[in-house]
């Protein structure tokens, strides 16, 4: 794909090669267009693609699984890139330097949480793939407070993954857990993977929850001191009592009181993946025990760029399978099959 966007050197207008869909569920095909206004903002910077991370949420948002989704939709939120063109206010950035882009790409910017660095839970946030077109294409503009540097020590096909399905497992654990914990980790798959070696780096006892015994010897590997394989009979009971923190990662319906069993007194149980159905909790062990449940969104700025510094020091990187960006609907595919391990990403 040509990287270029907006006007060429010779003023010519030259315009962002994409994929879309044309409607839910449709398969993605050849798109382009032309950045409004052609010429860069001052706070923006444009970004060549070099590699996109696939994130269930683009399952999501292609199919309008969450009914605002317009067409056409090119998905795509785990961007990782050089930059291309600066605005004159985006002084921190140069023509060449990597860096990333994730799901959030701007917020209003003077909120009660924009003013202290809460971009991430700003009420008038804007999405990457949401409010405009995604990283599934050649090129694309952001707001500069967006755009994150990319650390020397990290490649691009490892930092893009990171953007989304990094930071949102990051976020919770380096807000809520310190390093005499034990934390739970439920699922061993595109977020649970990365939830695994973050808090094995911040030096907690890690314990894997999984309906898939053929992921102990890699949940292990990734830094698992324990795997408890939650289809056995009898084995989330055994493990009532065992965690300050946990967090799940999955997106199928669990036996939330067994989890809450999970938990020691004023334990917290984290919500990352996206359930079927409503959680259904039992009221008692929240009161006798000061036990709380709450939700994690990605991010701010400053914390994914803690983040991949974090990752770059500690060698925290995702398991990745490359695709071509041309053959876009067969990574689609393996995705929506759940089949990838862990991450995909595509490639320009």
């Amino acid at each position: 794909m040509d990287p270029a966007c907006g006007l060429n050197k010779e003023g010519e207008t030259v315009k962002i090669q994409a994929y879309a869909a044309s409607g839910p569920g449709a398969p993605l095909e050849p798109f382009e267009y032309q950045p409004a206004p052609p010429n860069l903002e001052p706070t923006q910077v444009e970004i060549s693609i070099s590699h996109c991370g696939m994130c269930h949420t683009d399952i999501h948002l292609w199919n309008n699984d969450w009914g605002f989704t317009q067409y056409p939709m090119v998905p795509g939120h785990e961007i990782a890139g050089t930059v291309t063109e600066a605005g004159s206010l985006a002084k921190s950035f140069r023509e060449g330097q990597r860096v990333g882009l994730g799901w959030e790409s701007g917020s209003c910017g003077e909120c009660q949480y924009c003013r202290r660095g809460e971009e991430n839970v700003c009420l008038a946030w804007k999405g990457t793939c949401t409010h405009g077109y995604g990283g599934y294409a050649s090129a694309i503009r952001a707001d500069s407070r967006f755009v994150i540097p990319i650390p020397e020590g990290l490649d691009s096909e490892a930092a893009a993954p990171l953007l989304c399905g990094g930071i949102t497992v990051y976020a919770p654990l380096a807000q809520e857990v310190h390093p005499a914990m034990r934390v739970g980790v439920v699922g061993v798959g595109g977020l649970g993977h990365l939830a695994v070696q973050y808090a094995r780096a911040f030096g907690c006892e890690v314990a894997a929850f999984s309906t898939s015994p053929d992921k102990e010897a890699e949940a292990r590997r990734l830094g698992a001191n324990r795997f408890i394989n939650a289809r056995e009979e009898g084995a989330l009971e055994q493990a009532a009592n065992s965690c300050d923190f946990v967090i799940s990662t999955v997106s199928a319906d669990l036996d939330w009181a067994a989890y809450l069993n999970v938990l020691k007194p004023k334990g917290k149980l984290c919500v990352v993946g996206v359930p079927a159905s409503e959680l259904r909790l039992p009221a008692f062990p929240l009161i006798v025990g000061r036990k709380s449940v709450f939700g994690s969104p990605v991010g701010s700025p400053s914390l994914i760029r803690e983040m991949l510094e974090f990752s770059a020091r500690n060698g925290v990187l995702p398991v990745t399978e490359r695709f071509p960006m041309a053959r876009v609907n067969e990574a689609l595919a393996r995705l929506k099959a759940n089949q990838a391990r862990y991450r995909i990403v595509l490639a320009n």
